[in-house]
Parts: structure tokens; C-alpha cells; sequence
């Protein structure tokens, strides 16, 4: 039985919180590693805790922050930072925390030798800190709707796990801050003060124009958390009003697919609509970062699914739920129907990167066999299936809930499979007693856990970032294996 057949198994009896990855034996007893392994290996936390310490040299306090580590070129496998104000900074600190979590309430699954695991929990709470304090500062920033992004990842776990009141004032303070970008004509958030991602003509002035980004929906938990905390009701209704306006303005209907299992209706989504600030009237349709204004960019479709999963959880109003599977269902047919070449033979006679998605589903994939991927678009979506597959179980919709969660571990096992650095770290302890992390190949470094991400390949786009690691697709998957130790299923 594969790790991934033993979760989705325990589905059968209607609960989720029992159950646990079970590890294949050859027929002498030797342990197998599956995929899923990966999620708890000693190579993800000695890569983070790597970067973390080779990243705040000269840079400590830390002012700039890690982003993509390219896959070829001059700076091959070196992680390329951005500013403290870029809207990535969040996920490295993030990642530092969800390790820690695991450290603190799940030591029995972390897979690590010959370091202590207090050292190890040391390690991680010093650097957290260190990588997360100086992004209290960006809290009170009103030119951005990125701070559930910039906050939550990091700044939730303080609060929950070390009662850190800061971290709390700084959430609060963060949302109140998004909450001066909300329009209660147009019933949203405004994302982008202009869209100037693109060589085309670009979209200027506030006055005229209100652009929204479907990548907003996942900016709206920080403002459910915060009104929760606070009791500043006006939070969350914004944060509803807003989802439900992205049903009408960004979320397209697909009645003319369906998928077996399923009998709901299917929904794609664009990237960004620019409405009048004074009516509200939608003016115009476009993308940035996707191929183009009629394509799903599967990084937006993976946003859709995560931001209403867990607005839906929030809220209880079940158009949110519904929205949520309709997009996940679409987000799974695409995979489905991406031609045979994107399934690559592996050397044990399978295959992989069926479920690894295309960086845009309707983007030409080319004739010479070149395959495009965006690795965060698959771990994202996975994250947001999860909450989904807890969210239907809890309703006793229990064949949905497995179907959910299979959908989710087949996507984050076909992406280790297919895309996880062959590059691979280990800790070890230094000459002061620190513990470090260093590569398990001497001389082969790969900064960041995964491979085949893509920030954008928008030909008219001023710089096509593509084919890398990236910061948040190891955050989502690092945050996936914590949250399958949180639910008992692993």
C-alpha cells in the first residue's frame, strides 16, 4: 500500500484525524522511501536552516530577503533576494516557523541524525526571530494588499505557539492597514496602485481606475484572523465582501466540462480586472503574469482555491465551499488533459509530472518537448485542497473530503517526484556546537527544496522569470507536510 493509498484510506470511516503514512518494506524488511518521505526528510530543514544563516551575513538585520535561485546561469543554484518591502518576504521566515512547529509538537516525525533536537529547536526559534522581526516595521505600509502574505506565515505562529503579543499587535495593525486599499463601491480590495508588469499599455491612475488580482483572495485571511482577535467586525466584512465580488468579476464559468464524481458547475479564473473606482463598473479585463487575458494562469487558479478554502472556513457560507471545488475540480482537469508529453519516464519505470502544472494551462506547450511548470501553482493548490478536504469531511461529505485529499497528495507526491532538488543537504553540527547545513554532495548546492517554478512568462512581460526555485513553492510545501502532522496524518 503506497503512503498516499493509506491516508485517503482512513477517509472510508468518516474521519480525518486518525491514520498515518505508512512506509513501504521490500521483502527482506529494508525500509522504501516513497515520495512523501520527503515532506519530513533532514535535507528540507538543513537547506533552510543553510540559508538562513549564509543570508544573514552582512544582511543582519535582514534587509533583503530570499527569492528565487535560478537554475542555470551565472547565480545557479544560489538563492537572489528581494527588499524587506518586496511582497515575498514572509515565506523564508514562514518555512523557519513551520519547521519549528514540527520540532516543537511533532519531534517523534522529524527524521534528522546525529544533532540534538534542542539544538535543532534552538536553531530554528533564533533564526525565526531573527528573519521575522524586522517585517513588524512593514505592518503599517497602505501601498500594498500583500500583507496576509508578508504576515501571516510568520507572524501567526508567534503568536500561537510563544504568546508573542507584538506579533499579534503587528497582525491587527497589518489588517487595519490592508483595510484602507477597500472600496465599498467596488466591494474589494484595491491590489496594484497601476499595472505596469507589462510592455502593453499600461493601466494608470487611481482616480480612473481600481485594479484587483485574483492573488488577493489569499490576503483575506489576514483579515478574518485579525477581526476575529480584535472584534473589529468591518475587517470581515470587507474581507466577505470582497470574495464575493471576485466570483462575479474574476471567477469564469466552465458549463461545458464536467468531471465524473463531481456534479457541481467548474470555474476557471483571470488574473486581474481593473473596475471605476466611483461606479464600480468593471472597465477591463487583463493578466500580467499569465499567457494572456483569456488563459487560466494556474498560479491565479491555485490562489482561488487556497483564498476560498479558507474563506469558506471563516465564514460558513457555503457559496464560498462550492467556489472553492469548482475551481479545484477545474484546477485537476487541466492536469488531466495536458497532452502525454508532460509525463517524463523515471528510471523505476514510472513516470512523473502529470501533476505538476503547466505555468499557464492555455499556454502553448512547445514542439520541441520544452515543458514550462510552476511548481508553487501545485503546492498552493495542494494546500488549499487540504482545508477543503477537512472542510467537506466535517459536513459528513466524507467521499468529497477523500477526494480532496488524494487530489492533494497526488500533486505534492508527483512534485517531489518529478521536481525536488537531486541537489540535497544535511546537518551537522560546527565547530562552535551550532548546527549547520551543508551539502550532502560536496560542491553541489541547490539553495531552494524544489525546482520548476514560474513567476511569470507573460511574453509581454519587462522580464520572464521562469524555470527556478522559489520561496513560496518550498513554503507550500513545507507548510503542507506540517499541516498533514497537524490533522494526525502523518
Amino acid at each position: 500500500m503506497s503512503g498516499l493509498q493509506a491516508i485517503t484510506n482512513i477517509y472510508a470511516s468518516g474521519t480525518a484525524s486518525v491514520g498515518k503514512i505508512r512506509l513501504q518494506t521490500d521483502p527482506m524488511g529494508a525500509r522504501q522511501k516513497e515520495p512523501l518521505d520527503e515532506l519530513f526528510s533532514e535535507n528540507i530543514a538543513a537547506k533552510i536552516i543553510r540559508t538562513a544563516q549564509k543570508h544573514i551575513l552582512d544582511n543582519n538585520p535582514p534587509s533583503q530577503y530570499p527569492h528565487i535561485v535560478p537554475q542555470n546561469g551565472q547565480d545557479v543554484g544560489q538563492y537572489l533576494s528581494k527588499g524587506i518591502d518586496f511582497w515575498t518576504c514572509g515565506f523564508f521566515p514562514g518555512s523557519i516557523y513551520s519547521l519549528l512547529e514540527r520540532a516543537i509538537k511533532y519531534p517523534n516525525r522529524l527524521r534528522v541524525t546525529g544533532v540534538e533536537l534542542k539544538s535543532l529547536r534552538q536553531a530554528l526559534e533564533s533564526l525565526g526571530k531573527t528573519w521575522s522581526d524586522p517585517i513588524h516595521g512593514e505592518s503599517r505600509l497602505t501601498n500594498t494588499h500583500d500583507l496576509g502574505f508578508i504576515m501571516m506565515t510568520h507572524m501567526k505562529p508567534r503568536w500561537e505557539f510563544f504568546h508573542d503579543e507584538k506579533a499579534l499587535a503587528t497582525i491587527i495593525t497589518a489588517a487595519n492597514s490592508l483595510y484602507t486599499r477597500y472600496n465599498s463601491k467596488v466591494g474589494a480590495i484595491r491590489c496594484w496602485d497601476e499595472l505596469v508588469w507589462t510592455n502593453a499599455p499600461h493601466i494608470r491612475g487611481m482616480d480612473e481606475n481600481f485594479i484587483v488580482i485574483i492573488d488577493s483572495l489569499c490576503n483575506l485571511d489576514l483579515l478574518f484572523y485579525a477581526a476575529a482577535h480584535s472584534g473589529s467586525s468591518h475587517l470581515s466584512d470587507a474581507a466577505r465582501h470582497h470574495a464575493h465580488t471576485l466570483i462575479r468579476t474574476h471567477l469564469r464559468e466552465e458549463p461545458s466540462v464536467c468531471r465524473p464524481g463531481y456534479s457541481g458547475m467548474l470555474y476557471s479564473t483571470g488574473h486581474v480586472v481593473s473596475f471605476c473606482p466611483k461606479t464600480g463598473r468593471v472597465k477591463e479585463k487583463r493578466t500580467a503574469q499569465g499567457f494572456d487575458e483569456h488563459s487560466t494562469w494556474s498560479r491565479g487558479q491555485a490562489w482561488a482555491i487556497l483564498g476560498y478554502a479558507q474563506t469558506y472556513v471563516w465564514t460558513n457560507d457555503e457559496t464560498f465551499l462550492g467556489v472553492a471545488c469548482g475551481l479545484a475540480e477545474y484546477f485537476l482537469l487541466r492536469m488531466e488533459m495536458a497532452p502525454s508529453r508532460v509525463e517524463i519516464p523515471m528510471a523505476n519505470g514510472t513516470t512523473s509530472g502529470r501533476y505538476v502544472p503547466m505555468w499557464d494551462f492555455d499556454a502553448p506547450i512547445g514542439t520541441d518537448g520544452s515543458l514550462l511548470r510552476d511548481t508553487s501553482a501545485g503546492t498552493a493548490a495542494a494546500n488549499g485542497m487540504l482545508i477543503l478536504s477537512q472542510a467537506l469531511t466535517r459536513l459528513g461529505r466524507c467521499d468529497m473530503g477523500k477526494r480532496y485529499l488524494k487530489a492533494a497528495l497526488t500533486i505534492v507526491e508527483d512534485t517531489i517526484s518529478h521536481s525536488l532538488s537531486s541537489e540535497r543537504a544535511k546537518l551537522v553540527i560546527k565547530e562552535n556546537g551550532d548546527i549547520g547545513g551543508i551539502d550532502e554532495l560536496e560542491g553541489s548546492t541547490f539553495e531552494a527544496v524544489l525546482k520548476n517554478a514560474t513567476v511569470s512568462n507573460n511574453a509581454l512581460g519587462y522580464a520572464q522569470i521562469a524555470d527556478h526555485g522559489l520561496v513560496y513553492a518550498d513554503y507550500y510545501l513545507i507548510e503542507f507536510g506540517t499541516q498533514l502532522l497537524r490533522l494526525g496524518l502523518a
